[in-house]
């Protein structure tokens, strides 16, 4: 495999670190009042104006495009805060660990996506390690410990909602960045995400929310380490390996937010949770495994 499709699972990994970091920090601020809307408006509008801010400084021509361009980037922007939104709707109504494991079927969506429209084949290894990562998320957040079919529908039909949203982001950033800079997709689509939160809800009401110093901290982390630079991460990993292979790195997500409440909240996992981090890391490694990748 090229090195350059190595450091796309790097940049992808990356990316699910920084987003598993963000939403324990999210938790923190729902217990302090703040709402799962006013969190999607708050990181998309900081998001939007750190890279409006850093790419205007460091690469201006990166926020050139062309007016064609403008429906689809939209577009995107639109599903990646629908995205945001129905993952914290569905965290707000069911057990965190079954949303997460109902968002983390996006690989199988973007699998037949890519199989059904792309007419993209896959290998026996990239099917055994959709199959590996699904089975190792379960696994991995416990959720053999919940009965799935007693849950709130709406919190359901919330986390399926947040699985095929963000197969729709995947699919269609992988579009977009045949044509455009991973930054330049992002900072688009970030800020007609952020423009959607505001017209759809009252305008920056989560900003305006008084915060202390803490708190303050955590929803600049999640804004800027957890939103744009973890989204850039993504997209830059994205143009380096495929869409599907990218999906599946995506679900180390779940396995390093059991991570970091083991080493810093002291939770324990069970040894079948330590089965499913096994099994979603190899997995991934199973992927780079000869020349499957572009």
């Amino acid at each position: 495999m090229y090195a350059s499709g190595r450091f796309g699972y790097v940049y992808v990994a990356l990316s699910a670190v920084l987003f598993a970091a963000s939403g324990t920090a999210a938790k923190y601020l729902f217990l302090h009042g703040v709402t799962p809307y006013q969190l999607v408006q708050i990181r998309t509008a900081i998001a939007s104006a750190f890279l409006l801010a850093w790419l205007a400084v460091t690469d201006r021509a990166s926020l050139r495009i062309a007016p064609q361009s403008l429906p689809r980037l939209i577009l995107l922007g639109f599903v990646l805060a629908a995205t945001m939104f129905a993952y914290f709707y569905a965290i707000s109504r069911i057990p965190v660990a079954a949303a997460i494991l109902l968002q983390y079927q996006s690989p199988v969506l973007v699998a037949a996506y890519a199989l059904l429209f792309s007419r993209e084949r896959h290998s026996v290894k990239t099917l055994a390690a959709v199959a590996g990562s699904c089975i190792g998320c379960y696994l991995a957040v416990g959720a053999y410990t919940l009965d799935l079919l007693s849950l709130n529908g709406a919190g359901i039909a919330g986390g399926l909602a947040a699985a095929a949203f963000l197969t729709a982001y995947t699919v269609l950033s992988e579009s977009a960045l045949r044509r455009h800079k991973p930054w330049t997709v992002l900072v688009y689509a970030s800020l007609f995400s952020a423009a959607a939160c505001n017209l759809l809800y009252a305008p920056f009401e989560g900003l305006a929310r008084s915060y202390d110093a803490v708190q303050w901290f955590w929803v600049l982390f999640i804004g800027i380490a957890g939103t744009a630079v973890s989204l850039g991460l993504y997209n830059k990993g994205l143009r380096l390996i495929r869409a599907t292979h990218a999906s599946i790195t995506a679900t180390l997500q779940p396995i390093a937010a059991a991570a970091i409440a083991f080493f810093f909240l002291g939770e324990a996992m069970s040894p079948w949770q330590i089965a499913g981090v096994f099994l979603v890391v190899a997995s991934i490694t199973l992927l780079q495994l000869g020349k499957d990748n572009p």
